[in-house]
């Protein structure tokens, strides 16, 4: 069976680094849970983090059962009822229109939360700043509809924001960080330096956890930001807190040639599990599970050896790495191995908590991974385990 298998370890380590990040700088270091919303990893994260940032309500209210600590909420917009609840909880709400602010103005200022101080208000800005290499997530790229340029908060009253969001990153350094906040800072330099403005969110998209990124040089960022403009700083990345954390371990069902290719057919999908490598795209390491190896994927079996897979043609036999469903192309992408490939053959799929677990479906009813931790121990715990109750249930 398929399965998506977490490391406790590697999540300890992450979460340290982070810790460590928002010790040095003074930043609340938030987890993003549209990267990853498994609730056992928060029991790992908790020590180690400020809070959670959420897409809407239902991630929010998930933030507020599991990892307590501090709620942000962001969303493009918000239903009547899903705003009249994130009110009576969150501790940050932002709005991503000026239209968005001002029809909710007088409500959320007259709620006793927000009078006390308990809750407070921001607005995403758009810099209109890119420094992305993918259009699909880029929010400043020209016709976004994430975050509100300068030129639209030209007369608008802003009494009662509080707060400043800018997201404009994907999977980039520090340095990247540094050229958005000095485009922001020109454009609003003078409304961040105003005294009701009492924290600055700048989003997530960092890759902090890698071991090339300048973490000295965000530390120093962040305290300049905090020292000259006198406001709470907050990080929510994501992808840090889960980056090298996870594999999804597959089968081999079938192999054959047909076309000119020889393919073989997994018991998972890229467009149901892991849609990221069709959107990007997105191109996971591959590791191929044999009595000796020479590789190891991020998160390995004790007692099990791997033999990493090549680009195509590189080594001995070339695969095309396909799903069980009927999609045309729902391909994974073409693998070279040292050995041929033979039906129940395990292959481990690296890097795939982030933007995997979060985004899976039951498209063609193809069978679900478990998902499952591995402990400090060694031991494997499965967490949750679908069947077909789970794909009759959540379709009407």
């Amino acid at each position: 069976m398929a399965s998506f298998l977490i490391s406790e370890s590697a999540l300890e380590r992450n979460a340290r680094i982070l810790h460590e990040v928002a010790a040095a700088s003074g930043a609340h270091m938030l987890v993003a849970l549209k990267a990853c919303s498994t609730t056992s990893c928060f029991d790992i994260q908790r020590p180690y983090a400020a809070g959670c940032c959420a897409s809407g309500l239902y991630e929010a209210r998930l933030a507020a059962r599991h990892m307590g600590g501090h709620v942000a909420v962001y969303s493009p917009a918000y239903r009547d009822e899903e705003l009249e609840e994130l009110l009576s909880f969150a501790h940050h709400i932002d709005f991503n229109s000026v239209p968005q602010w001002q029809r909710w103005r007088t409500a959320c200022l007259a709620h006793p939360r927000v009078q006390s101080g308990e809750l407070q208000l921001g607005l995403r800005i758009n810099p209109c700043f890119s420094t992305g290499h993918t259009p699909l997530y880029d929010p400043c790229v020209p016709g976004s509809r994430l975050g509100i340029p300068a030129e639209q908060l030209e007369g608008v009253d802003l009494s009662g924001i509080s707060g400043l969001h800018i997201h404009t990153l994907c999977e980039q350094g520090a340095q990247e960080l540094i050229d958005t906040f000095r485009a922001f800072e020109k454009q609003f330099g003078a409304l961040l330096a105003s005294p009701r403005i009492r924290y600055l969110n700048l989003g997530g998209g960092h890759w902090i956890t890698k071991p090339d990124y300048d973490r000295a040089a965000l530390v120093a960022l962040v305290r300049e930001i905090r020292e000259l403009y006198n406001v709470e700083v907050f990080l929510e990345p994501g992808e840090a807190w889960f980056i090298h954390t996870g594999v999804l371990r597959a089968r081999v069902l079938d192999v054959f040639e047909s076309l000119g290719f020889r393919h073989a057919i997994l018991d998972v999908s890229a467009s149901a599990h892991m849609p990221d490598v069709l959107e990007m795209p997105y191109r996971p390491d591959v590791f191929a599970i044999r009595a000796a190896g020479a590789g190891c994927p991020a998160v390995s079996l004790p007692g099990e050896h791997y033999q990493p897979a090549g680009e195509a043609g590189a080594k001995a036999h070339t695969y095309r790495l396909g799903a069980p469903t009927c999609l045309a192309g729902d391909v994974i992408g073409d693998y070279s191995f040292d050995a041929p490939l033979a039906v129940g053959d395990e292959l481990v799929l690296d890097d795939m908590t982030h933007y995997t677990i979060v985004k899976t479906t039951h498209f063609n009813g193809v069978p679900h991974p478990d998902i499952a931790m591995l402990r400090r121990n060694g031991g494997v715990e499965v967490l949750r385990r679908f069947s077909y109750g789970d794909f009759e249930g959540r379709l009407g």
